[in-house]
């Protein structure tokens, strides 16, 4: 995911998007744990947008704050 796809999101559709990757790493994460997953770079992928995606929140934020 492009960070430029992020940001044209509205501040709830944002908050949407990160609530369904948190989801998915979750279940990544439990796939693992049980050895159904055979990418583990889906998990840093997942781990990636999340930050992404932290980042566009974080830069609005900062933006309402000035």
């Amino acid at each position: 995911m492009q960070v430029s796809e992020l940001r044209e999101l509205t501040a709830q559709e944002l908050d949407e998007k990160l609530a369904s990757l948190r989801q998915q790493l979750f279940e990544l994460r439990r796939k693992q744990a049980v050895g159904q997953l055979e990418h583990g770079e889906e998990i840093k992928a997942v781990r990636k947008d999340i930050a992404k995606a932290e980042t566009v929140k974080r830069e609005r934020a900062l933006q309402i704050e000035r």
